[in-house]
């Protein structure tokens, strides 16, 4: 209804300015006639008259389809610039031209006057009412008639160049907002000193904590979406110690698409303070890889699961198949794709990877090509207090879905693991460590063919025979009744021809903006007024991004050749209580005056610092200069597997002594409270030699 409305008052102007135009035109020229001759009408020649009266009507009708041609009768003549007087001049000036040298040939040789005084009065009249109500909107209404509004906050934008001049007009010109811009600043020494539409640009970087005292600035806008990372995070450490809320534009793309508007600038996130550029990743290569196949995404419904989703989902994947047990979130991503790719082959399905069964139908039905494994618990305080739940989930749950791609003969296997796997402090750390070993051997059992090598883990439920716990055979095909280890090796083999499964982990830090990321529970927190609470003022963290974590994650399906560990060059770790700092004056906000920053302690399995490898690792370079593989460290499979059944068996008996268990598994698994030289360093890892296969 809105638009229709629109429509037609568009219409109607449009309609008011033909008839203005073929007045005008009318008026001109005779008024060039009326001029050569003293402004006596009964002085001009009847063979004048004549010759005008047959001419005008038809050259005012050519002249209203050459306009319309133009498009002068579909502009926003609120916004009329150089660009549309220019072809507004062009057009009046052409038909000016045409006009004149038609009733010359035609009709009648005219009057000097009436080709001069005509056309001039023709343009200045043509042109001259469209930019007069740009002049009208702009000055008169907006300052003389507008009815007073309530003062809004003073604005300095920072950047000088074409977008910060829009972002300057838009508050001028904007009946939405009662903003002002009231300084401008530039690091360009050769604007300084000079305006943009009033607004003096008043300095560079340097002058902009004395230009926010001085101006009384409550906002800044960054206007500049061309800056690196590394210029914008100068410009906002700067900024943030002004006290002002700092909005910023999201990208350089807006520029492009005219979409450079108030509405769209954007609250300045924490990642753009990381100092770093975001990680670029070869798209095209990794999508012509992904192009066609059958994919699966366990733990879909998560931060990186459904990320991952969305950027597979939009390279033309021949089947995609997203797997989580938590049915809202998973819901929300499904509705997402469905709407946005009606063409894609979706498949949403909920389940356990715990569950063997469940597992063995979906790889049995669908048998995915690529496999990457998102699905975990990962809060580290509570899987502290639930230490068997992260062993079953993250562990048992990786080991079967390992299980499932190998025999199904998947192509690429990926699990999303985590920098907490490094000298891990806490159980889920530790239990992401055992889940990178899990590959590594599963990446050896596939290389070699050993499949007798694998070991049963326990189901939900277990048979009772005669007082003796008997597993389920369908748990795991190796076992008892299930094919044997020669049918496995070749139904993998017959599986679409491929000979193995590549199994390759991806290691990175903290995902900003994740369920579970500090940066939304410090929002909320500054929201509410504080307090901003932080468990310990010298905890740093590694960081990144979610496009970023994905894109590293796609990478590696690319680059894998089986048993790596793909690790992010992170860049320097940050301090959370320096992020948190960050966040409030960025929010327009003192910490510890207007937001109180409360240090409550670490919490059960956190540890100050967070290290991207283990010392016994390499580093590698890739194609990519940020993406590094860490070279395996070496272990004893079939002693770690026998481990692995040990472990599995215990988790699932809810046993008391599951974190002594890790720690001989793992040895570099340091709980929180204990000294590393007390650690039992008995075990895969310690000393072991890696077995041949």
């Amino acid at each position: 209804m809105d638009r229709k409305k629109n429509l037609q008052h568009w219409q109607m102007i449009a309609a008011g300015l033909i008839c203005f135009d073929a007045a005008a035109i009318a008026c001109s020229y005779f008024f060039g006639l009326w001029i050569q001759f003293d402004f006596q009408y009964s002085r001009i020649p009847s063979e004048f008259i004549r010759a005008y009266a047959f001419s005008i009507p038809i050259y005012i009708l050519c002249a209203i389809v050459f306009f319309g041609v133009m498009r002068m009768y579909r502009g926003m003549w609120r916004f009329v610039g150089l660009g549309e007087l220019i072809r507004y001049a062009f057009a009046s000036l052409v038909t000016s031209a045409v006009y004149c040298a038609a009733i010359t040939l035609a009709f009648q040789r005219m009057p000097f006057a009436y080709y001069i005084v005509g056309s001039g009065l023709q343009l200045l009249l043509v042109v001259g009412v469209r930019l007069s109500y740009r002049f009208y909107t702009e000055i008169l209404a907006k300052k003389n008639f507008a009815p007073p509004q309530a003062p809004g906050k003073r604005v300095m934008a920072i950047g000088a160049g074409a977008a910060g001049r829009i972002v300057v007009r838009e508050l001028m010109q904007s009946d939405k907002t009662s903003d002002v811009p009231c300084c401008i600043i530039d690091d360009n020494v050769n604007k300084w000193n000079r305006f943009i539409d009033g607004v003096p640009i008043v300095g560079g970087r340097g002058s902009i904590c004395d230009s926010v005292k001085k101006y009384n600035v409550d906002d800044i806008y960054f206007c500049i979406p061309t800056a690196s990372s590394k210029v914008k995070k100068e410009f906002l450490d700067i900024c943030k110690e002004t006290g002002c809320q700092i909005k910023q534009l999201p990208g350089i793309y807006q520029l492009a698409s005219d979409e450079v508007l108030i509405s769209r600038l954007k609250s300045v996130a924490l990642e753009d303070l990381l100092g770093r550029d975001p990680i670029k990743v070869d798209l095209d290569e990794i999508f012509q890889y992904i192009k066609g196949k059958t994919i699966l995404v366990t733990g879909g419904g998560g931060s990186i699961g459904s990320e991952l989703c969305r950027q597979i989902a939009g390279h033309e994947p021949g089947h995609l198949i997203i797997f989580d047990i938590y049915e809202n979130t998973t819901y929300q991503i499904e509705l997402e794709l469905r709407e946005k790719y009606p063409d894609l082959k979706l498949t949403v399905l909920i389940g356990s990877v715990r569950d063997s069964r469940r597992l063995d139908h979906v790889f049995g039905t669908y048998k995915p090509d690529i496999v990457y494994h998102s699905a975990a618990h990962k809060h580290v305080p509570l899987m502290e207090y639930s230490p068997n739940e992260a062993i079953k989930n993250n562990v048992v749950g990786t080991y079967k879905t390992a299980y499932a791609a190998l025999k199904y003969g998947t192509q690429r296997f990926v699990l999303i693991s985590t920098d907490k796997a490094v000298n891990p402090t806490n159980i889920m750390g530790a239990s992401k460590r055992i889940c990178e070993m899990v590959i590594q051997s599963m990446d050896a059992v596939s290389r070699s063919g050993r499949m007798d090598l694998l070991p049963f883990l326990h189901a939900h439920k277990d048979k009772v025979v005669n007082g003796q716990i008997v597993p389920d055979p369908m748990d795991h095909i190796a076992a008892d009744g299930g094919a044997s280890c020669d049918e496995l090796k070749i139904e993998s083999v017959k599986n679409k021809g491929r000979t193995g499964t590549q199994f390759v982990a991806v290691r990175f830090g903290n995902v900003l903006g994740s369920n579970g990321s500090v940066v939304p529970r410090f929002k909320q927190q500054i929201e509410s007024g504080g307090p901003v609470t932080v468990t310990h003022p010298d905890i740093t963290r590694y960081f990144m991004t979610i496009p970023e974590a994905v894109s590293l994650i796609l990478q590696a399906g690319t680059y894998a050749w089986g048993g790596e560990i793909f690790v992010l060059d992170m860049g320097e770790p940050v301090k959370i209580d320096t992020l948190a700092r960050n966040l409030i004056k960025l929010s327009g906000f003192k910490p510890d005056e207007d937001i109180e920053v409360v240090y409550t302690g670490l919490r059960p399995g956190e540890k100050l610092y967070e290290e991207k490898l283990m010392a016994e690792e390499g580093m590698k370079k890739t194609d990519n200069e940020l993406i590094y593989i860490g070279k395996p460290i070496p272990f004893n499979v079939e002693e770690f597997l026998k481990q692995l059944e040990e472990l599995a068996s215990a988790s699932y008996e809810n046993s008391s002594d599951i974190v002594e268990i890790v720690e001989r598994i793992v040895p570099t698994f340091h709980p929180v409270g204990e000294h590393p030289e007390e650690k039992i360093t008995t075990g895969a890892g310690a000393n072991a030699k890696p077995v041949a296969v």
